[in-house]
């Protein structure tokens, strides 16, 4: 796959990766449209964790209908590059940031409820804070707390990050500053392996997990409904507006997500959900 020179992506953190067609771009300030000559790729913005799921893997060889340029980071930064109109399209999963940085300024020009998958307390065999007698999320991450059991965070705005510290505002806990919570700053991946690596616990999505098969962390909590984890596609408003956005946007509904939730987890179970719906005009939430 050739990979030609440009100027791109979007802050600290991102990585910009080509597929197909679409034009790879260096790591150098905001995100500019694409340098080659003819029409642009598809700038769509995703996170870290539809990378290390699989999710994004499978869309190579599914032959999108449009060339695309594939900018990664947590989905807080994806979605500020949103709002900034860096991009075309953007996948992530966090739900309170995508109301606040994209669906009430007005920045979403279509909502698309895409899959769900689930995450996951882990932590070490021994399972020193019990967490897999906790009643649920809220409760297991009370038991970490009480025991000052090491935590890594992902500590980076993610979607996953974002899920945390709303498990954390459940139980009355601030971890902040605590000598056994580690906020790594780091991607899905890395945030586990650290976790690993020092015998704790960490928040993270199930399919990533399954693609660790050598990991010596055990899934301890998944079952809770607080845990589930749902990505949603947005068609951005930008100008100018790509021409092959809402394409993609109902192929993605289609091939992609068919694929998708056709995978399975390890005990068989499938590693992605279908959400229910289709593409539609978003409407903002009413203030409480």
């Amino acid at each position: 796959m050739r990979v030609e020179g440009c100027v791109a992506p979007a802050g600290r953190g991102a990585q910009i990766r080509p597929m197909r067609s679409a034009i790879g771009c260096l790591l150098a300030g905001a995100l500019a449209a694409a340098c080659a000559p003819g029409e642009r790729p598809l700038r769509m913005g995703t996170t870290y964790t539809v990378a290390q799921s699989g999710a994004l893997a499978l869309v190579d060889s599914l032959y999108p209908p449009t060339p695309l340029g594939i900018v990664l980071g947590p989905s807080g930064q994806i979605l500020d590059a949103a709002a900034r109109g860096d991009l075309d399209v953007a996948l992530t999963h966090a739900p309170s940031l995508e109301e606040r940085l994209l669906v009430a300024p007005g920045h979403a020009r279509l909502r698309c409820p895409f899959v769900s998958s689930a995450f996951a307390i882990l932590g070490p065999a021994a399972d020193p804070a019990g967490v897999a007698r906790a009643t649920g999320a809220a409760d297991a991450f009370h038991r970490i707390a009480r025991r000052g059991a090491t935590f890594v965070s992902r500590g980076d705005s993610s979607g996953t990050h974002v899920k945390e510290l709303a498990l954390w505002r459940a139980t009355g806990v601030d971890p902040h500053g605590t000598p056994w919570y580690v906020e790594s700053g780091a991607d899905q991946t890395t945030a586990i392996l650290l976790a690993e690596e020092r015998g704790g616990y960490a928040l993270a999505d199930l399919p990533t997990v399954a693609r660790l098969p050598d990991l010596a962390l055990r899934v301890l909590l998944t079952r809770d409904p607080a845990l589930e984890n749902p990505y949603t596609l947005y068609v951005l408003r930008v100008s100018p507006p790509h021409a092959a956005a809402d394409t993609f946007a109902a192929w993605a509904l289609g091939p992609w997500r068919a694929r998708l939730t056709g995978l399975r987890l390890p005990d068989g179970s499938p590693a992605f959900q279908p959400a229910t719906g289709g593409c539609a005009v978003p409407t903002p939430a009413a203030s409480p």
